[in-house]
């Protein structure tokens, strides 16, 4: 692919010549780190063999300095054991986030928003970007649903370890009484489709609304006089979009999403994916969730799909999601499949 950039006709078609340069670039991020951790694998032996042929009073120093540098390597080596298990489809493009809050009126209005911090600190962590595309306030706190898109190498083939239904216990702030409270908030991960997928959807399938942005905007993002709902009839599905004070842009980003909404749909209807992270009935309830939160009578976060659990919850609550999201990928990577990850802190 380097030696095809060198071509004379390699710039007559730019769109083309974009396309390429990215790909190649997304390879090499791919496979030069590899690359690179194998040649100081390769460093290592030849220390190895240094402090065998070394004096005693020189071995060590030698020793010490082969410890500090694997100890560093493993760190590194996990990452790149984690990043090999995004072989997907998409999983290297952007994700198309959505949090719903469920019953529970304030209570799941306000974990919802907690949730949107959350993520919103666990992508800021990855070196990711997020775009806020509609959010709709809850009635007296929180918000009741946000769309977020988050953009970034990679960022669907992480996020999506997300998918499900989480639980929170805590004393609810908004009690008098100082009751404890369960409240649930589903969220929803789909890639952004790029345009080597073809979705068609005629102009008589869709019913477009366009309106003034109104409320007080739990994120202070209502700032556009354009909002777009966009409706597609045959399914049901409804997109919004209001974060651009285009109408155009917002159009546009609202078909965007809506491309991958239906592709998805497309896609679960093929496979039932949708089962195993909402149950059959995808209830936003008890029995669904897929990650549980407890801050009272005693503070844990466990993900019940892999076992994973913490006690650092203002840790997890910042962002710092890895831990549950890498025991994930890793166990639905074949060679970890069938082991019992127990990786409690």
């Amino acid at each position: 692919m380097d030696a095809e950039m060198g071509a004379p006709n390699f710039w007559d078609n730019n769109e083309r010549a974009q396309k390429h340069i990215a790909k190649l670039n997304a390879l090499k991020r791919a496979v030069l780190p590899v690359v690179a951790f194998q040649k100081r694998a390769d460093d290592l032996g030849v220390m190895v063999e240094l402090i065998e042929a070394a004096s005693p009073t020189e071995r060590e120093s030698y020793e010490l300095e082969l410890a500090t540098t694997a100890a560093a390597m493993i760190v590194e080596l996990d990452a790149l054991e984690i990043a090999s298990f995004l072989t997907g489809p998409f999983d290297r493009n952007n994700a198309i986030f959505s949090l719903q809050a469920g019953a529970g009126g304030t209570e799941s209005n306000d974990w919802a928003d907690m949730m949107f911090r959350m993520y919103s600190r666990w992508a800021e962590r990855r070196g990711f970007t997020t775009e806020l595309q509609d959010v709709q306030p809850g009635d007296t706190a929180g918000i009741s649903k946000a769309t977020i898109l988050i953009k970034g190498e990679n960022a669907y083939g992480y996020a999506k370890a997300e998918r499900g239904v989480h639980r929170l216990v805590r004393i609810s702030p908004f009690d008098s009484n100082k009751r404890r409270h369960t409240s649930f908030c589903a969220v929803d991960v789909i890639a952004e489709i790029t345009e080597d997928v073809k979705i068609e959807i005629p102009e008589d399938e869709l019913k477009v609304d366009v309106y003034r942005s109104s409320g007080k905007g739990g994120q202070g993002v209502n700032t556009t006089d354009s909002a777009v709902r966009m409706t597609h009839l045959p399914t049901g599905i409804v997109v919004v979009c209001q974060n651009e004070r285009s109408q155009l842009k917002n159009k546009a980003a609202a078909m965007s999403v809506l491309k991958a909404r239906l592709y998805e749909k497309r896609q679960d209807e093929t496979r039932a994916e949708m089962d195993k992270f909402y149950g059959e009935k995808g209830e936003i309830g008890w029995g669904a969730q897929i990650r549980s939160y407890v801050l009272q009578p005693y503070q844990m976060v466990k993900d019940l799909r892999t076992g994973i659990s913490t006690s650092d919850t203002q840790g997890v609550l910042d962002g710092d999601l890895d831990r549950f999201i890498n025991a994930w990928l890793r166990a639905g990577c074949p060679r970890h499949r069938n082991k019992d990850i127990q990786m409690e802190e």
